[in-house]
């Protein structure tokens, strides 16, 4: 048994996160709002023995959206639904710091922590759509910058508000009439540039402590945080090359803020088709080209301009000059679709079909995706993998073909470790601040780290 071992995470998306995955006749028309069918892909990937189950999050629709972001459940309340039909699986959500409150975002993740026994993740996100700021009343949408230093202030308030009690506050002596003891619940008496929380947390700690912290956004800002603040993080790479490049990026960048690079997990993002030959893969694949039109991948495309309408442009000549348009959403996949369409010479009709069926490298035979998940994960560009279904029955093909090829390599477990999600992705429980020696502790850290980003400056001045 290899003594490092391979993470995975399935991303559940009723629907799909495509626009023509509906369509397929083996898709049911209701999946994004039917319980039966999350908790059906949740057993699936719970006997597959994975680490836990992935939900996405936006908070702005029009026409033009994806199927499934037209009508999809809340994830919170899916999260709490599918921690009472799970025993093992870890369970992670998306949630905006962009319009959330920390002690609200602070209490829902800690219920859905106690709920499941210690399973709870939450995917930090800033809502990259402008749209958004239109449900909320605040006026315009912060800007990307701006996005960001809200985030890591409200992230390090919801974890301080994790810590409101420690673990041995609630004493439980009904002889003695003591429920609790007042000298275990703190108060955070946070007074910000963008929040004030007092506190405390009406929810104690569960067994893992807090619940998992996932960050998505490979931008410079987006590593910075998942550097600095996350237990993992999300990342879409097409190649081994860019994958390994951010991966060694993203690591260097946690051992400036004192932390040891095993401390972040990095989960790729795959959208694997596998057929028992190759012929069945490509198969399965077409079948879903086959049902995109031209006008919606327009639409799809545009989407991650800020809504950008580009039918006003020839299909078949060179992707247009748009600026700086998409800068202000998802910046790292806007930048790099322009950067590739300059790159490669694409027309608009090639950059918008690819971006709304993509062709991902997981594609044939069991033995090949596995052949390239070991690469990945041996070679340095992953610790995980976030298994998006992209095909019919996508994720019952990967459990059933894939997973077994892995554990016969020692690649993947075969039993779960732990009943935690921190359990199974071997991270730490993070130690009450409040408790005895906890500051002794926190000012070694962050001496270290000082030093640690001493000697990185020292080196990179020297170079």
């Amino acid at each position: 048994m290899s003594q490092r071992q391979l993470k995975l995470g399935a991303n559940l998306s009723g629907v799909g996160n495509s626009i023509s995955f509906w369509r397929h006749p083996d898709v049911p028309i209701n999946a994004s709002v039917s319980l039966k069918f999350y908790q059906e892909q949740a057993r699936i990937a719970e006997a597959g023995k994975f680490d836990l189950l992935f939900i996405a999050d936006g908070l702005f629709i029009n026409e033009k959206s994806n199927p499934h972001f037209l009508n999809r459940f809340e994830p919170l309340t899916l999260l709490s639904a599918l921690a009472a039909s799970t025993g093992h699986v870890g369970l992670v959500a998306t949630l905006s710091t962009s319009y959330s409150e920390p002690f609200t975002v602070a209490r829902q993740f800690a219920s859905i922590d106690q709920l499941s026994g210690g399973r709870a993740g939450w995917n930090v996100v800033t809502s990259p759509l402008e749209g958004s700021a239109l449900n909320f009343g605040k006026g315009e949408h912060p800007n990307h910058a701006l996005r960001y230093e809200i985030a890591e202030e409200h992230l390090e308030i919801v974890r301080g508000l994790w810590d409101s009690w420690e673990d041995d506050a609630f004493v439980g002596d009904k002889a003695a009439g003591v429920f609790f003891d007042p000298s275990k619940m703190h108060a955070l008496n946070h007074k910000g540039t963008h929040f004030s929380v007092q506190g405390p947390l009406n929810v104690a700690r569960s067994q893992q402590g807090h619940p998992v912290v996932f960050q998505a956004g490979s931008s410079e800002s987006g590593k910075d945080l998942a550097a600095k603040s996350a237990d993992a993080i999300y990342t879409a790479h097409e190649t081994f090359d860019e994958a390994r490049a951010f991966y060694a990026d993203v690591k260097a960048r946690a051992e400036t803020y004192g932390r040891k690079p095993e401390e972040l997990l990095i989960f790729p993002g795959i959208g694997p088709i596998v057929g028992r030959t190759e012929e069945e893969a490509e198969r399965k694949y077409r079948e879903i080209t086959e049902l995109v039109a031209i006008e919606q991948a327009l639409n799809y495309l545009g989407r991650y301009f800020e809504h950008f309408d580009f039918s006003q442009f020839p299909l078949d000549e060179p992707f247009p000059e748009i600026g700086e348009l998409g800068s202000n959403s998802f910046r790292s996949g806007t930048d790099k679709i322009k950067r590739e369409a300059k790159a490669k010479g694409l027309t608009l009709r090639q950059v918008a079909l690819q971006a709304s069926t993509p062709r991902s490298a997981f594609i044939g035979t069991p033995e090949k995706v596995a052949n390239l998940i070991q690469q990945w994960f041996e070679g340095g560009a992953a610790d995980g993998f976030n298994v998006r279904t992209v095909v019919p029955n996508g994720l019952a093909d990967f459990v059933d073909l894939v997973v077994p090829i892995l554990q016969e390599r020692g690649l993947f477990r075969t039993e779960y470790e732990s009943d935690t999600l921190r359990g199974n992705l071997g991270l730490p429980i993070p130690r009450n601040r409040y408790a005895p020696g906890a500051e002794t502790a926190a000012s070694i850290k962050d001496n270290a780290s000082i030093e640690d980003g001493a000697r990185v400056g020292a080196t990179a001045d020297h170079e």
